[in-house]
């Protein structure tokens, strides 16, 4: 069995993929394969591709018909074979010695964190994330302490195992925005064995015209609709796991404070339409309120939470 499978997106990001794809194929560790998946691309990504796949054989190519990222993630993983599993977005980059660090620390566990630097385009601006470590623990209790930093849910900051990705029947959803959003707090909860090491392995570029950073107002209200109803769904599965106080728990409050701050991306009916939601979801009621200023905070969000928002801005 191969140790690790790189699952790789790709849709029009030619202006990067070779990057992306140099710093996988030239790990120091060489016990992975890189399933690229080409979701309908129309620029040179198809053809760039194709010359990776010729000359690595440990390089496995899917094309389909473009179905979006979420289906590009779930089909890449059918095709997978690695014992664990890392999803790479193409138009970001790894460390060569990624693997390398991250073998002498996974020791079996379900999912192992490593942390995230954040870049522009031309390789400048950089801000690490050094957060804090911690050995194995359970889900449950990893979850409070990475809900206290900026990258929990990105899909891409994290080591899983398959075999645990798999028997939990885990995937992404079709046709979100957000979707990391929509599964990873819930793969983090479920798990049994979680670990976070202090290694930075991976090059987050914030580029212009990403999905995330797009100005088009419609796909800004979908992101936050997709948000809400996929907080729905997390809000559900909260309530089921059996914890003995669902409501005084981080990884509701950090799912709950995601998709209210989220209103702030929003104008004054889309707004209005998105609050009325978060009304009718209870979804105030998900912030801890274990020390006064969550408390002030969150009685600040219920009495007007536009002026909580022009405050968090």
């Amino acid at each position: 069995m191969t140790k690790y499978s790189f699952i790789v997106p790709v849709y029009n990001t030619g202006k990067y993929l070779n990057k992306c794809l140099n710093s996988l194929v030239n790990q120091t560790f060489k016990d992975f394969e890189v399933i690229i998946v080409n979701d309908g691309s129309t620029d040179d990504s198809k053809e760039i591709i194709s010359l990776y796949e010729k000359k690595y054989d440990n390089v496995i190519v899917i094309n389909q018909k473009n179905a979006g990222l979420s289906m590009a993630r779930n089909n890449g993983v059918k095709k997978a074979s690695g014992k664990y599993l890392l999803f790479i977005d193409s138009d970001d980059y790894v460390e060569e010695d990624l693997l390398k660090e991250i073998d002498k620390e996974i020791n079996d566990v379900q999912i192992l964190r490593y942390q995230v630097v954040t870049e522009d385009e031309k390789g400048e601006n950089k801000i690490s994330y050094h957060e804090k470590a911690f050995d194995e623990m359970k889900g449950y209790d990893a979850f409070k302490y990475v809900s206290s930093y900026h990258f929990v849910e990105p899909a891409w900051c994290y080591v899983y195992k398959t075999e645990y990705y798999l028997d939990n029947n885990f995937s992404f959803k079709k046709d979100v925005y957000h979707e990391d959003f929509g599964l990873i707090p819930y793969v983090i909860y479920k798990a049994m064995k979680v670990k976070s090491v202090d290694y930075v392995g991976y090059h987050y570029v914030q580029r212009t015209g990403s999905i995330m950073n797009n100005n088009d107002y419609k796909k800004t209200v979908k992101k936050a609709f997709d948000m809400l109803n996929q907080y729905k769904a997390l809000r559900l599965f909260s309530k089921n796991f059996g914890k003995k106080n669902n409501y005084d728990d981080y990884y509701l409050s950090y799912v709950s404070n995601s998709v209210i701050v989220k209103a702030i991306e929003l104008k004054k009916e889309e707004r209005k339409i998105y609050v009325h939601e978060l009304k009718k979801t209870n979804a105030f009621n998900g912030v801890l309120v274990d020390t006064f200023t969550r408390r002030l905070k969150k009685a600040l969000m219920k009495l007007n939470l536009n002026l909580y928002l022009r405050l968090v801005k």
